[in-house]
């Protein structure tokens, strides 16, 4: 079914809210490991948590699940939330911090249009870490049409962007903290 009226073009996907079954270990990975803010707490019931001051881009509650069990695969679901890194720099940060955790990865891929690592949240729920290319760069077939394909991720120049990006940010703190260099 084609609808004649298409959604508005700025219409975007505002927050997820998960099911988990302790929000305090959800809290330790999403905010622990991969940086998300905590905005606002109510008790052990739920938990509000974004990336620059924004009220939630996840929400995360035991309403239904505490203490429960993630869904037998071959069920219907949420099959992988997905979080938008702003540059490649950020995402390799991202895979530094998921590595230094010591949580394995489902999967990587090169989808053309976006790089993107898979892994797990505590309760078996699917996360995917991506950043997009810039527009210009999409792959087209002849007509001009997008042509998404799945590749694999080059891991290893993703890490080395990684440890340049840390030592950016370690050359940026030291000129914060220390004051310029003097000539």
């Amino acid at each position: 079914m084609t609808n004649p009226t298409p959604i508005a073009p700025g219409t975007r996907i505002g927050h997820v809210h998960l099911k988990v079954s302790v929000l305090q270990r959800s809290l330790d990975f999403y905010c622990g490991v991969l940086g998300f803010e905590l905005m606002q707490r109510m008790g052990n019931a739920a938990a509000f948590i974004s990336a620059g001051g924004y009220h939630h881009h996840i929400g995360l509650n035991t309403w239904e699940s505490a203490g429960g069990e993630a869904p037998p695969i071959g069920t219907t679901g949420l099959y992988h939330l997905a979080i938008l890194y702003p540059s490649r720099a950020e995402l390799a940060d991202a895979l530094r911090r998921v590595i230094e955790a010591g949580i394995p990865l489902d999967g990587t891929a090169d989808h053309g249009v976006s790089e993107a690592l898979y892994l797990r949240d505590p309760d078996d729920n699917g996360v995917e870490l991506y950043r997009d290319r810039p527009e210009e760069e999409w792959p087209r077939d002849r007509e001009g049409k997008l042509a998404m394909f799945t590749r694999p991720l080059d891991v290893r120049s993703l890490l080395a962007e990684a440890n340049g990006a840390k030592l950016l940010k370690t050359a940026q703190y030291d000129r914060e903290a220390v004051g310029p260099d003097k000539p």
